[in-house]
């Protein structure tokens, strides 16, 4: 994980959701959870600052797409009382993976759930074909 991919990332990340008709923040980080790269569309909820790093960081910490993490948290979840804090448990945040370690991850929000996960998926994909 470098910035120059990170950014490209973002970008990737910003140009679908053009596509689907949201208005986004996306945030990169690497495998210790630091922030790498962040944009923000024009008109983009204030949320969205604060979300995205946060569902990249979940994603990176617990090794799990942060959709997949909504029942794990809900009342008697396996991780019950997890989401506060850093921890984002909703639909947007993807691991980064290299093999069997997690090197980085990927979060948006501002859109739907749906729109979220399409945006990261989109730049996650960068990470598997960085060329």
């Amino acid at each position: 994980m470098n910035l120059d991919l990170a950014l490209r990332m973002c970008e990737s990340a910003i140009k679908e959701a053009r596509r689907l008709g949201a208005l986004i923040s996306v945030a990169v980080v690497d495998a210790g959870g630091h922030l790498l790269a962040f944009q923000r569309m024009d008109g983009a909820d204030i949320a969205g600052p604060e979300l995205a790093p946060a569902k990249a960081y979940t994603a990176v910490a617990l090794r799990a797409a942060t959709a997949d993490l909504a029942p794990l948290v809900a009342p008697r979840g396996e991780l019950y009382g997890l989401a506060s804090g850093r921890f984002v448990c909703v639909a947007g945040g993807i691991p980064l993976w290299n093999a069997e370690t997690v090197v980085g991850g990927v979060g948006v929000s501002g859109g739907t759930p749906a729109q979220d996960v399409a945006c990261a998926g989109l730049a996650a994909t960068l990470w598997e074909d960085p060329f």
